[in-house]
């Protein structure tokens, strides 16, 4: 059951929030007072049994931890303390009785009432927001050899790689994941429903956040040959109404650029680009890696759980 009502206080605790994606969560609950964020001092922040307390008084417990900390931190919870969970590690997107926080996949109602939501990784988000809709619709096959090609800012590897980009003689494009093994696969592979895991080609460029993740098709190698205006057209449908992610018009744009200092985004947009017969697709999702692909989800994962406005809080634009 989702808490209730509207004007309850919910107490929440951020179990590794001096991270990058504590700290972004926690800008975005900063003075807003349905919540009581439970903060340990310096001193506790590493403290098995401060942790332990605070895990099981919280009413949502948030984990921004490596994933093998957030399985620890999951398993000190009693289920009796009546604690919910929102992981933003990696370690339970793909586990049996944990919900998979992707509201606009797996539906709203699934996220609220849910006792453990994984969020969504970031690379997975764009991914999945363009393909899985596809899949299900019909459109796209679930057995076709997907790639992904992706950059993202570098906020997204944690304090050694933002060390790394701030420092002089800073690399200008940084690729990586050419063991074919990195630990987004699986996530992608279940939650689209595909037969194949996907080649998938992530880097990183001087940019401190955002992200573009983009699918090229050949889809006139397709058994069925759908048409690029055809797959933009069911993601339009798909995602109506939603404040949260965008579809844009065929031609709506000519580039796609990231800034460097962008500033915090919890939207997401998505592109279908068709050369002029429509049998050569190019599937593209621009996001901020620290919003929707981490941060801005959490929360939005967070309002829907305690039962308030989904994107109250969120950094969107202008309606």
């Amino acid at each position: 059951m989702a808490f209730s009502p509207l004007t309850a206080v919910h107490s929440v605790f951020i179990d590794g929030a001096a991270g990058t994606t504590g700290l972004e969560i926690a800008a975005r609950l900063e003075g807003r007072s349905e919540f009581e964020l439970i903060v340990l001092e310096d001193a506790k922040r590493k403290d098995a049994a401060a942790r332990r307390d605070a895990l099981n008084s919280a009413d949502i417990a948030i984990l921004c931890l490596p994933d093998d900390a957030a399985i620890e931190a999951a398993n000190m919870i009693n289920p009796s303390s009546g604690t919910r969970v929102i992981d933003a590690s990696s370690a339970h997107r793909t586990a049996a009785g944990w919900c998979y926080g992707f509201p606009e996949l797996v539906g709203r109602e699934r996220v609220a009432e849910a006792r453990r939501v994984s969020n969504p990784g970031c690379y997975p988000s764009g991914f999945l927001a363009l393909v899985a809709p596809l899949v299900r619709a019909g459109l796209l096959p679930n057995d076709w050899p997907y790639t992904v090609n992706a950059v993202s800012g570098y906020s997204g590897g944690g304090k050694a790689l933002i060390e790394r980009f701030e420092q002089d003689g800073a690399p200008a494009f940084r690729s990586y994941g050419y063991d074919m093994a990195h630990k987004h696969l699986s996530e992608m592979k279940a939650h689209a429903g595909l037969k194949h895991s996907v080649i998938f080609a992530p880097s990183v460029v001087p940019a401190y956040r955002g992200m573009i993740v983009e699918i090229p098709l050949h889809l006139g190698a397709m058994a069925d040959n759908p048409h690029a205006d055809a797959l933009r057209a069911s993601l339009h449908k798909f995602y109506q109404g939603s404040a949260v992610v965008s579809v844009h018009d065929k031609g709506a744009v000519g580039e796609l650029l990231l800034e460097k200092n962008a500033p915090s985004s919890d939207a997401m947009e998505l592109f279908v680009f068709g050369n002029e017969g429509g049998w050569h697709a190019r599937l593209v999702a621009r996001l901020d890696n620290l919003g929707k692909g981490a941060s801005g989800a959490a929360v939005q994962n967070l309002n829907l759980m305690c039962d308030l406005p989904e994107t109250a809080g969120l950094v969107l634009p202008a309606a």
